[in-house]
């Protein structure tokens, strides 16, 4: 509505100015050659609406009988005050009729023939969004089109090929940035560059294919004033002084300064430019960046004010020694001065933080405190920011309506339906840094039905100094949604445990080891053996810990922990003090698949590294467990029960020096084989994408792997013989919500954009895991979020000694119906007669 209000009155005015103009233009079109004053050409319009454009006739009557309608160059037919015209565009005046009565703009693509637009439709389509212009930036680059084309051979092609193209992709470029401040300084550039000065005011550059428009920087006219800005400023300072001292005798005498006055004046002004000068070269007021001006400078500048002041005031009447000076004259000059020192610095920065030209993202803030005003701020201090902010959400009631350097509170979060419907924000910023994950998760629900991507800060640890900038706004990650670690542990006993010692991980190269490995290495072990099967994965870890530094330390060792010799080679090579076991197969449906190899590695692999451990006289082995082995119904889970019992079957034997404990914790985020990779994948392998789900109701324990790591470490240092610790994982978290969230957070609507499917639950899954079992309970260790298990009813020994010898039979790890007989043996809980009817069918298969 403005851009049409200032549309037609700018035309009103213009065809008001320029009627003498125009006639004059239209005498010497008809003195120059036979025909009508005006042409009237097709051209298509906002919404592929023809209409008729108007213009001075520049060519000869009849064109198109002398070798068609399109001419450029020097072609014969254009006649003579036709070329000039052309030259200085005054043959377009008449456009302004066009925009008076609603066809174009002053300021809008360039209006274009049926022909050309068929050819681009598509692209046009996008264009035609908006009126055609008298002017825009395809005007500014192309001002001498005519020129360009009549300076090349085939200038059809030249212009169907590139200028066109061109001029199309800086029409889109002009509606991405449209605004009226941008309208307005566009016209003033082509009123500028048909005087011959270009990119005094506007500029517009293509650097590596991102275009970039320039106000004013970048011109000449910026150049000469930042190649001289410290004459400039002392020249611009002083004449301030100048008309500050005037405007206090103005003022003083309220209007009419008598001629004694005037003399007075005049008299005594060389030496309060002296004066001033010197006192503003000492407070080094001509050196400061105006762009950032502060109450720091504000300081500076009333400082050099009323020192220059004081000292003035002692050469009127010690040194000029006149009787009657006004001493009103003093202050008023004073206070004038700061005000105008003061003004024009702070105008120079509002002019660099205006963002006029740069197309921003609306964006909604939740969150009122210190740190939505902090980013509030840096948004609005800074011409570079992509961010306008349209509000705020705060829980707080007494802020509601309330403003924030000028953003108003618009609501609670239980306006936020309300407020997205009636101010459409392309971004919401969850600016909490301190918050919680279930806060986090309802904000995602509330947003959920809103195709709106969803931003955050960092946690309060991550600012320095507890400030926030602009470049720390990032996306909201999955990871935000799930329980934070706790804050507050000790890490004394962690070092003390790992400082100086030969510390093993085996599975060096997985999830958890890998994280293990960079924990331990930052704690000042004096070597670190990095024990793995999988060459790539070593390989990669290895480095990663090379090129931080560690090469000293780190000593990799590519072996199965199955492999006897070559266990006890690299014990007797580095003779470890501490063995973290992470090496398993994790994967649920590939070990139903697989129970012999399940059992080969978690069990057998698992006892084999114990063994070698109390052999060789390691002080602690700490087995990373999984809840799984809670209660188990897969193979995995029922094998990682029993490492569990081979555990503590060595502990109970304590025939060595060596601490056996185990670790037990649910999912982890990221991880190798964990649900949300894959989900991501699909997510981001284009649309329509099927988020495939198992059951709605299926729920798991979810922690990040740094997180748990953290407090693996820290259960480490308890170091309870026997004993099995548990992390507390908070509640468990639905995958059909954790499938919505990561859909929500790529900036798709679930069900709408992706839709999710179920698929039932597979071999093995239940739909809720335990971290306790049956005959278990959890009781608080000496450490936050750790939780100690305690049996309900006592271990027999006999059974824990006869779990070794059950073991020594390796001959049925090829016969998968007795791999399950076995762990079902050893672990009553796993009860599932239809997984033997399926190792029996593979069997058969397998003969047959």
């Amino acid at each position: 509505m403005t851009k049409r209000v200032v549309d037609t009155l700018g035309a009103f005015f213009g065809l008001v100015v320029c009627m003498p103009l125009f006639v004059l233009l239209a005498f010497l079109i008809k003195v120059n050659s036979r025909g009508p004053v005006l042409s009237r050409q097709v051209r298509v319009g906002r919404g592929f609406r023809l209409f008729c454009l108007y213009k001075f006739r520049t060519i000869e009557q009849d064109v198109s009988a002398k070798g068609g309608e399109v001419t450029y160059g020097e072609d014969p037919r254009v006649t003579c005050i036709g070329r000039y015209l052309r030259q200085l565009k005054l043959d377009e005046l008449p456009q302004l009729f066009n925009v008076l009565i609603g066809d174009m703009s002053l300021v809008g693509p360039c209006p274009e023939v049926a022909y050309y637009v068929e050819k681009f439709k598509d692209d046009y389509h996008d264009v035609l969004t908006v009126r055609p212009g008298l002017t825009d930036l395809a005007s500014l680059k192309y001002i001498d089109e005519q020129g360009v084309l009549g300076k090349v051979e085939k200038p059809e092609d030249e212009y169907t090929n590139r200028i066109l193209p061109e001029k199309i992709r800086l029409a889109k470029l002009y509606i991405e940035h449209a605004s009226l401040a941008f309208d307005l300084a566009v016209i003033a550039q082509t009123l500028l560059q048909l005087l011959g000065l270009r990119s005094v005011i506007l500029k517009v550059t293509d650097r590596d294919n991102h275009d970039e428009v320039a106000f004013f920087e970048g011109s000449v006219v910026f150049q000469l004033i930042t190649k001289y800005r410290r004459p400039i400023i002392i020249t611009l300072d002083l004449g301030l002084i100048v008309l500050s001292y005037y405007l206090a005798f103005w003022l003083r005498f309220d209007g009419h300064i008598p001629q004694d006055a005037t003399q007075l004046f005049l008299k005594t002004l060389p030496g309060l430019l002296v004066i001033r000068g010197i006192a503003f070269g000492v407070f080094r007021l001509n050196e400061g960046l105006w762009r950032y001006i502060s109450i720091w400078d504000f300081k500076k500048i009333t400082g050099g004010a009323l020192a220059g002041t004081v000292v003035f005031y002692g050469l009127v009447n010690w040194g000029f020694g006149i009787p009657g000076y006004p001493r009103s004259i003093f202050i008023i000059d004073s206070i004038l001065l700061v005000g105008f020192l003061c003004g024009i610095r702070l105008a120079v920065r509002i002019f660099r933080e205006r963002k006029i030209l740069r197309k921003t993202k609306r964006v909604l803030i939740i969150g009122a405190g210190d740190a939505g005003e902090n980013i509030v701020r840096e948004m609005q201090s800074h011409s570079t920011s992509s961010y306008t902010p349209i509000g705020f959400v705060d829980d707080d009631v007494s802020k509601v309506s309330k403003r924030i350097h000028g953003v108003k509170v618009l609501g609670t979060r239980q306006d936020l339906s309300r407020i997205l419907h009636t101010y459409i924000p392309e971004e919401v910023l969850v600016a909490l840094p301190g918050t919680n994950s279930a806060v986090l998760r309802e904000i995602t629900a509330l947003l959920a039905p809103f195709d709106v991507r969803i931003k955050t800060l960092p946690n309060l640890g991550d600012i320095l100094e507890g400030k926030v900038t602009i470049n720390q706004i990032r996306d909201l990650a999955i990871e935000d949604l799930l329980q934070r670690p706790p804050v507050g542990l000790d890490p004394l006993p962690v070092r003390n445990l790992i400082d100086g010692k030969r510390v093993l991980v085996t599975g060096a190269g997985g999830s958890i080891g890998s994280e293990l490995c960079r924990q331990i290495v930052a704690l000042a072990p004096k070597a670190l053996i990095l024990y793995e099967r999988h060459e790539n994965s070593l390989y990669a870890i290895a480095g990663e810990l090379t090129d931080q530094g560690h090469a000293g330390v780190i000593h990799e060792v590519l072996g199965d922990i199955t492999d006897v010799p070559r266990l006890h080679e690299t014990f007797k090579r580095y003779r470890p003090e501490i063995i973290f076991h992470a090496a398993a197969h994790k994967h649920v449906p590939l070990m139903e698949a697989n129970p012999g190899e399940a059992f080969k590695n978690n069990v057998l692999g698992t006892r084999l590294v114990a063994e070698a451990a109390a052999h060789f006289g390691v002080e602690h082995f700490v087995l990373i467990s999984t809840d799984k082995a809670v209660n188990p119904s897969s193979v995995m889970g029922a094998t990682k029960r029993v490492a569990e019992l081979v555990v503590q079957a060595m502990a109970s034997q304590n025939k060595s020096q060596t601490r056996f404990l185990t670790v037990r914790f649910g999912n982890v985020l990221g991880s190798n084989g964990s649900v949300v990779p894959r989900f991501q994948k699909q997510i981001k392998a284009g649309g329509p994408v099927t988020v495939t789900v198992t059951h709605p109701e299926v729920r798991r324990y979810f922690m990040l792997i740094p997180e748990a790591v953290i407090l693996v470490l820290q259960a480490a240092a308890l170091g309870e013989q026997g004993a099995i610790y548990v992390l507390e994982m908070g509640g468990q978290i639905k995958l059909l919500d954790l499938a919505r969230n990561l859909i929500r957070l790529s900036g798709h609507v679930p069900e709408k954009n992706i839709p999710i499917q179920f698929i039932g639950l597979r071999p093995g899954e239940k739909l809720e895991e335990e971290l306790v079992g049956e005959c278990e309970r959890a009781v608080p260790s000496s450490i936050d979020k750790i939780l100690r298990i305690q049996s309900i009813q006592s271990l027999d020994q006999a059974f824990l000694t006869n779990i070794l010898s059950k073991l020594e039979d390796v001959q049925i790890l090829g016969h998968s119906p007795s791999v399950i007989e076995l762990l079902q043996q050893l672990v009553p809980t796993f009860q599932r007669p239809e997984i033997l009817e399926l190792a029996a069918m593979g069997e058969e298969y397998q003969i047959h």
